[in-house]
């Protein structure tokens, strides 16, 4: 008796063995086409999460951070997570005062941050901050305009040497091509406020023969 069961066994495990597997179902059109638009609508949704919340889009309009930047580039801005530092170059959306360009934004590079003190001697094109004169290699022109906004303050010694503290939770602001930008030293923009700042440029991808990664900019 155990001998036929354990025949029975053996032939059961042969079957099992044996038996053919079941092809796999081929999806139809509809399946198919249903799959690949699914993928593509969680590509898109999660493409559009990212540009919302994390990066922007911005385009360049005017002379004024030439040679750094031109008008028609297209930038990629952070505008997630990033600090307001010193030679950053940030896109700004605080209403101002130039004609055409009232709720347009703008670009511009951060000079001094709240605390700081930032001087400028027009006389000799000298911009210092904290008392120390900072190294500004990406000039296209000097800054030799005063163009009677800030800083307020007028060095007893010198009237050339304007000079403010910048208050807490604002930012100073110039263009890089100085004689051609309408920045915080005009009281057609001024001073701004760090809500206002949209996020920092990090990559310039157009025109495509100029692409351009841009980092940290330590004036130390």
């Amino acid at each position: 008796m155990e001998e036929n069961k354990e025949w029975e066994e053996q032939d059961v495990q042969t079957e099992q063995e044996e038996k053919p597997e079941e092809p796999k179902k081929k999806l139809t059109l509809d399946q198919s086409l249903a799959e690949v638009l699914s993928v593509l609508s969680t590509s898109i949704i999660a493409i559009m999460l990212i540009f919302t919340f994390v990066f922007r889009i911005v385009g360049v309009v005017g002379p004024s951070m030439q040679q750094t930047l031109h008008e028609g580039d297209w930038l990629l801005v952070n505008a997630f997570n990033f600090r307001h530092d010193r030679g950053d170059i940030v896109i700004i959306t605080q209403p101002n005062a130039i004609e055409g360009m009232q709720s347009e934004p703008i670009v511009k590079r951060i000079i001094a941050v709240g605390g700081d003190k930032i001087a400028i001697d027009y006389e000799n094109a000298a911009v210092y901050v904290n008392d120390k004169k900072i190294d500004e290699p990406y000039l296209n022109t000097p800054t030799t305009d005063d163009e009677g906004g800030f800083p307020t303050n007028v060095d007893p010694e010198n009237n050339m040497i304007r000079w403010m503290i910048v208050p807490e939770g604002q930012v100073f602001v110039m263009g890089d091509n100085r004689q051609h930008s309408t920045d915080s030293r005009s009281a057609l923009i001024g001073l701004i406020d760090e809500r206002y700042i949209l996020g920092q440029v990090r990559f310039r991808f157009s025109p495509f023969n100029q692409m351009k990664f841009f980092g940290d900019y330590d004036y130390e």
